[in-house]
């Protein structure tokens, strides 16, 4: 997959550093927070800690550069993203979270939005499946991790049977060590690498994938 920087419109050549086992959560990070919202974040941390699963926001990469291209990027190397959206939130953090959202739908990202009781949804996302913050959220949002972990084995059987296409096999071995941050996926692809002839800018890419620098 050929990725394109959003603040230049040019191929992507710089190296990324993938995050395994991770979650991109977009939601309000300054101000006053509802008291649903810092319910949810509690949760969130509590299932995904139990899991294992790195949380990552806005506020984890520090890069001294275009604040898009810095949330582009980390977008680009996890797994997951989750939007927790409220009424309480103002416009300009509801806007922010929805163009994260949709870049990462755009990416191919597992994406999941969860939304306190009164937040409408706008209407570009009102087929989005989403959670609602009530008594069955636990449960829904655990379902949702165990999906994502059954597509992982999902997008492993893809690339197995797609290994007369090298670049959409290794493609799918990304994503499901993406998720599962397993190095088995990481081995495989560096077995079809080695197979095959790549030029100079896609054997950076795919291996930037696995985080192989060399």
């Amino acid at each position: 997959m050929i990725f394109y920087n959003p603040t230049e419109n040019d191929v992507l050549t710089s190296w990324i550093r993938y995050n395994p086992k991770s979650t991109f959560i977009m939601t309000q990070l300054g101000g006053i927070k509802s008291i649903d919202v810092v319910a949810i974040m509690d949760q969130l941390s509590i299932q995904l800690a139990a899991r294992n699963i790195q949380q990552l926001d806005a506020n984890s990469l520090v890069t001294g550069r275009d604040f898009q291209s810095k949330i582009w990027k980390l977008a680009l190397s996890v797994p997951i993203g989750i939007a927790v959206v409220s009424e309480t939130m103002p416009q300009s953090t509801i806007a922010n979270v929805f163009y994260e959202l949709g870049l990462m739908n755009a990416l191919g990202k597992e994406t999941l939005v969860i939304k306190t009781q009164d937040f409408i949804i706008p209407s570009d996302f009102i087929r989005t499946e989403y959670i609602e913050y009530d008594d069955s959220f636990e449960n829904r949002f655990t379902n949702f991790l165990n999906q994502v972990l059954d597509q992982a084995e999902y997008y492993r059987i893809l690339a197995d049977n797609l290994i007369a296409k090298p670049l959409l096999s290794i493609d799918y071995l990304r994503r499901a060590y993406l998720i599962t941050g397993e190095n088995s996926h990481r081995q495989r692809a560096i077995q079809i690498i080695d197979e095959n002839e790549f030029d100079e800018h896609l054997l950076l890419m795919i291996r930037s994938y696995f985080n192989i620098q060399n």
